[in-house]
């Protein structure tokens, strides 16, 4: 019978504590996903001209959402709001589109997405899978604006965001794990992704 040397044990014991903290973490991610929407708008390219029209195309676009998803009270109600205009958020953004004198074509859809870690004002969410309201624009082939457009987070103040949030139906430990509520979020999903990318590594061995 083998006997493991101290630094075979230490390494074996982190080893698996990464691995239940990083099962333990992907789960909190998707639990948070399954309550939330996010908008990933996507340029025709990186010029000056297209990314200035990305972030028209985004207001327009994000007014009407936010207004159609007032009162809903669920991931699932929201996706089903959306679904319903989807073709009338085509033809605002191609409104915006053609009003600042482009004929790109745009398409919009529900879609889940890949999102890495991302700061807003006040608040992270993790990288992981999302629903999210896309924007396409032309090509399709410049950077890309993201936020959260169920629960309204985008539009929410700063300080109006917890509030927000949990009448969409996140929990207090939901809202505390993605603000500065909670120390050091914004490393923790650091880890969470280097954990995502440590799983694809060892799928691959």
């Amino acid at each position: 019978m083998k006997r493991w040397k101290k630094w075979e044990l230490a390494l074996l014991l982190g080893l698996c504590a990464a691995l239940i903290w990083g099962a333990w973490s992907a789960q909190r991610q998707d639990a948070l996903a399954r309550k939330m929407i996010r908008l990933h708008v996507i340029a025709n390219s990186d010029s000056a001209e297209d990314q200035a029209l990305k972030l028209k195309v985004r207001d327009a676009v994000l007014e009407q959402a936010t207004e159609t998803l007032r009162g809903a009270d669920s991931q699932a109600e929201a996706s089903r709001r959306l679904t319903d205009i989807l073709p009338e958020l085509e033809e605002t953004a191609r409104a915006v589109i053609t009003a600042n004198g482009y004929d790109y074509g745009v398409r919009a859809e529900l879609a889940e997405t890949s999102f890495p870690t991302k700061e807003y004002d006040g608040f992270a969410l993790p990288a992981g899978e999302y629903m999210a309201l896309r924007l396409v624009i032309g090509e399709g082939a410049g950077q890309n604006w993201w936020c959260v457009v169920y629960p309204p987070l985008c539009t929410a103040a700063a300080t109006d965001m917890p509030e927000t949030a949990i009448r969409a139906g996140l929990s207090g430990d939901d809202v505390s794990l993605i603000t500065e509520e909670d120390a050091g979020y914004v490393l923790k999903f650091r880890s969470l992704e280097l954990w995502e990318q440590l799983r694809q590594w060892l799928g691959k061995k």
